[in-house]
């Protein structure tokens, strides 16, 4: 017996392109971390790096979005800081930030969203219980090897300390943005019940089930090809 089935019914489904929403998400999530930005920052130490809502805003970009759409709506923000917009803390911006003891940090804006988001939808694929600590765990390590990472390799670089200064001079930010990735979860949290689309219900979404075969049809039923001589 011979046996068919639709072409391509076994391939799985391809993800989408981003949509129209998708683009506007990007726009709303960069003019939120560029507002964070703009409120009053507090600069510590001698270097005068600020402390600010951005790393709020950042982590909550990750968890909201996933890592694709939560990179490229921090990437546009620094884009546009460097570009010349004054969106940065302090209303600063230009290319000459990277020349300053907070560049690390900018720099690693960007792919700190990109890895709470991949870390996010991760925790969401695979889990349902502990899902606001595992997703508290994710902020804080990004926060640690990435954010404060990558800002004390900056704070090395151009503000020429050796380690154990730059790290001291990193260290009053933790508490802070402790404190800031736990309200970052909850409100992630909070919208993913809200609006189950924005994250949740793509990286659950299962992948597409084959066609049905269709009934097999008995060999002596096909009609025979016949020969003339």
């Amino acid at each position: 017996m011979t046996q068919t089935h639709s072409a391509g019914a076994l391939q799985p489904a391809k993800r989408n392109r981003w949509n129209a929403t998708d683009l506007g998400l990007i726009a709303v999530f960069a003019a939120l971390v560029a507002a964070s930005a703009l409120v009053a920052a507090i600069p510590v130490g001698g270097l005068g790096v600020p402390i600010t809502l951005q790393t709020l805003a950042v982590m909550l970009t990750g968890l909201a979005l996933g890592p694709g759409r939560a990179f490229a709506a921090v990437g546009l923000h620094t884009l546009l800081g460097l570009a010349g917009l004054p969106i940065f803390s302090g209303g600063r911006s230009g290319l000459g930030i990277l020349a300053g003891p907070s560049a690390g940090y900018i720099i690693a804006f960007p792919l700190a969203a990109a890895a709470v988001g991949w870390l996010a939808a991760v925790v969401i694929r695979r889990t349902v219980k502990f899902r606001a600590v595992l997703l508290f765990a994710a902020a804080m390590a990004t926060s640690i090897v990435l954010i404060h990472g990558l800002g004390i390799a900056g704070m090395m670089v151009n503000a020429k300390l050796d380690f154990s200064k730059a790290f001291l001079a990193d260290l009053p930010f933790y508490p802070g943005d402790t404190i800031k990735n736990v309200l970052a979860v909850a409100v992630a949290i909070a919208l993913h019940k809200a609006f189950p689309d924005l994250l949740v219900g793509r990286v659950r979404k299962l992948p597409q089930q084959p066609a049905p075969l269709q009934a097999a049809t008995p060999d002596a039923t096909e009609p025979k090809a016949t020969t003339q001589q």
